[in-house]
C-alpha cells in the first residue's frame, strides 16, 4: 500500500490498518517457520507497510502537537 492511499485514511481507519497488518504478519512468520511461505519476499512487504502505516500516524500525531502550540501562544 502506498503513503498517499494511506493519507487518505481516518485515524480509526488507520488503526484498523495497522491492527490487521500486524496479524498478518503474525500469520506469515508462522507460516515461514513451518515451511509453508511460498514467497518470503511478503514478509518484508508487510514490515515496509507496517512502517509505512506508523509513519503516517507520526505524521499527524506531529501535525497536531505543532496545530496545539501555535494556539496556546
Amino acid at each position: 500500500m502506498k503513503a498517499n492511499e494511506l493519507r487518505d485514511l481516518t485515524d480509526d481507519e488507520l488503526v484498523d490498518k495497522l491492527a490487521e497488518t500486524r496479524k498478518e504478519l503474525f500469520n506469515l512468520r508462522f507460516q515461514h517457520a513451518t515451511g509453508q511461505l511460498d514467497n518470503p519476499r511478503k514478509l518484508r512487504v508487510v514490515r515496509q507497510d507496517i512502517a509505512r502505516i506508523m509513519t503516517v500516524q507520526g505524521e499527524r500525531q506531529r501535525q497536531q502537537a505543532a496545530g496545539a502550540g501555535t494556539q496556546e501562544a
